[in-house]
């Protein structure tokens, strides 16, 4: 199965539009670092699509992509529209979008 592809703006707008979960399936040190905020945090190893309501689409995203296009495979597979956030969270913060801590302050993307 086919997998979409977005850009941090796409993803956005499917989370704001159509309510889409983001989720970030990077690793725990990752996900302290900074992470969308809104964003689900459940780590690639740890993945169980079948948890997912396949009536809600999805957005995967991981530090560049390539993780999360593993996922969204995995989803897909499992019947979940699902998108992958080309470029990462590395895209998400060149595009401008916010990287938050878990407390809320400002973080970044390792």
């Amino acid at each position: 199965m086919d997998v979409l592809e977005v850009d941090p703006t796409g993803a956005t707008g499917l989370v704001d539009g159509s309510g889409a979960i983001l989720l970030d399936v990077r690793e725990d040190n990752e996900w302290s670092a900074g992470h969308a905020p809104g964003a689900v945090h459940v780590r690639l190893g740890d993945l169980d699509p079948r948890s997912f309501d396949t009536t809600s689409p999805v957005v995967a995203v991981c530090r560049s992509g390539n993780r999360s296009g593993s996922a969204a495979k995995k989803l897909a597979a499992a019947g979940v529209t699902v998108y992958n956030l080309v470029g990462g969270m590395k895209a998400w913060r060149e595009a401008g979008r916010p990287v938050i801590r878990d407390d809320g302050s400002a973080g970044t993307v390792v």
